[in-house]
């Protein structure tokens, strides 16, 4: 492993280009008392600058904006509604340095994948674009031909959006995407480490023509006192929420004191089957990706490495070997591979995971520590021999951790896999098609990538079942949850 600290000349005007207030019904201002909060950049645990800092009564501002500009908003041409994401699709793009940057500075994650986040986010508003003109409905005849029955699919309302640090844009393009798609306005709530690529985003959309108060942004660092009084208001009908599944409990109770309409994507706890008949060139590619994408910060991590003994001392050294070659470092040049963890908290919990499972007899191949200076920086590191008793076959590790747990039988690996209250993804590499369908239709999880190591994509249905949430983003299916169905029932014929 080795490491860099180059600092980069841009810094501070990229920085200082993003918006720092909030956005509510088309302006941007300050927060109540002019109250703010900084924005650490996780590399250094230094400040990067100073956001507002919303309370309780911004909050109900930025909703009651929200809910005004409704009625306008649900009657506004989809064709137009559409367009105004293409616009800001194309802005986002022709500005994805600039973009990508901010996002590292911010989160931690190296340009490479900051770019490629950009990117991915870009393409929800793209998509969604040209799903704003295919809401349809139905038109039927009565069975006993009395009458007929027009059923119709209309804006849900003002919505709540609250979205996480680890994918700062994307999780935002993904809920905005498909509300403004729909004709909902919209709420969003930025995780308060990773504000400025959300406050950027939102100055695109008013670029690209998007009207006063259908989007309304507010920061703040108290996230439970500013979100609650807008979910018990009766203006606001649907809630968008990406996290922790802790947190997404608390937001179902608060959400049925008015029965908002819920979708949740909430945490996971990712297997990664690797079989005996497996090519391994192909499955190490494939744990890359699933486990180092995001420094191992995503919800679709790869969790649990379950590896058939006869391939395992093989696959264990080649992934040991592509993770101990990593260049790790304050991700603001092209050579860098792995970025800090978000916080210090998140850095003591993954040591503690480690520290567990070592105490428990697992073995370190690579790794196995935080690094020296500033910063909160992990060591890529792969496990071997992790007993299923260790606390991180529980628990999201959230960081570069692999650890491998070996096995021989087919039901026994799927058994483990599914032992979890989770099921967002799961991820198996097999030659036998066979195998593959049988063992993916077997594992309890809303997503699988057979003989393949990410699954997102903007034209698919992302989400999970178990204690990973409910709902769908993304696909034909994400704008779905911004819409209510109406039927409409024609006599006398």
């Amino acid at each position: 492993m080795t490491t860099s600290t180059e600092q980069h000349p841009r810094e501070a005007v990229v920085v200082d280009a993003a918006p720092k207030q909030l956005l509510i019904g088309g302006k941007w201002r300050n927060a109540d008392g002019d109250r703010s909060y900084e924005v650490e950049d996780p590399s250094t645990g230094r400040a990067l600058c100073s956001v507002a800092d919303a309370s309780p009564h911004d909050g109900l501002a930025a909703l009651a904006a929200a809910a005004d500009a409704q009625p306008q908003w649900a009657k506004h041409p989809p064709r137009e509604r559409g367009e105004i994401l293409r616009r800001a699709f194309e802005l986002i793009m022709q500005r994805r340095e600039d973009l990508a940057l901010l996002m590292t500075l911010e989160m931690g994650k190296p340009l490479a994948e900051s770019r490629a986040e950009v990117t991915y986010a870009a393409e929800f508003f793209r998509w969604f674009s040209e799903e704003a003109v295919r809401i349809g409905g139905d038109y039927a005849v009565a069975p006993n031909g009395s009458g007929r029955f027009l059923v119709m699919r209309q804006p849900v309302g003002p919505a709540l959006l609250i979205t996480p640090w680890n994918f700062p844009m994307a999780m935002g393009t993904r809920k905005i995407g498909p509300a403004i798609a729909a004709g909902c306005t919209s709420v969003i709530k930025p995780a308060h480490q990773t504000p400025l690529s959300m406050l950027a985003l939102a100055e695109i959309l008013i670029e690209a023509g998007l009207p006063d108060g259908v989007l309304n942004v507010v920061t703040s660092r108290h996230a439970g006192e500013l979100m609650e009084p807008m979910i018990r208001d009766g203006r606001a009908r649907k809630l968008s929420f990406t996290g922790s599944t802790a947190v997404g409990r608390k937001l179902i109770e608060q959400s049925a004191d008015q029965v908002l309409k819920v979708s949740l994507e909430l945490g996971g706890n990712a297997p990664f089957i690797v079989f005996d008949d497996a090519d391994l060139d192909a499955a190490v590619d494939g744990a890359m990706l699933a486990k180092m994408r995001n420094i191992g910060e995503a919800c679709t991590a790869a969790n649990r490495f379950y590896v058939h003994a006869d391939v395992a001392a093989e696959f264990s050294q080649r992934l040991a070997e592509r993770m101990s070659g990593l260049r790790v470092g304050r991700g603001v040049t092209d050579e860098i591979q792995v970025g800090p963890l978000i916080d210090g908290t998140q850095l003591g919990k993954v040591a503690d995971l480690v520290a567990d499972a070592v105490r428990l007899g697992a073995e370190v191949v690579t790794g196995g520590g935080a690094r020296d200076g500033d910063g909160y920086f992990y060591q890529p590191t792969v496990l071997t021999n992790v007993p299923l008793e260790a606390q991180m076959g529980r628990e999201e590790i959230f960081g570069p951790v692999a650890p491998i747990t070996t096995f021989t039988d087919e039901q026994a690996v799927i058994a483990q896999a599914n032992d979890t209250e989770y099921g967002l993804v799961s991820y198996l590499y097999t030659r036998d098609l066979q195998r593959g369908l049988r063992v993916s239709e077997a594992l309890e999880s809303g997503m699988v990538g057979l003989n393949q190591g990410i699954v997102s994509n903007p034209a698919a249905p992302f989400g999970g079942v178990k204690h990973s949430g409910l709902g769908r983003e993304g696909g034909k299916f994400g704008i779905d949850e911004f819409l209510e169905t109406k039927y409409l029932a024609v006599g006398g014929l």
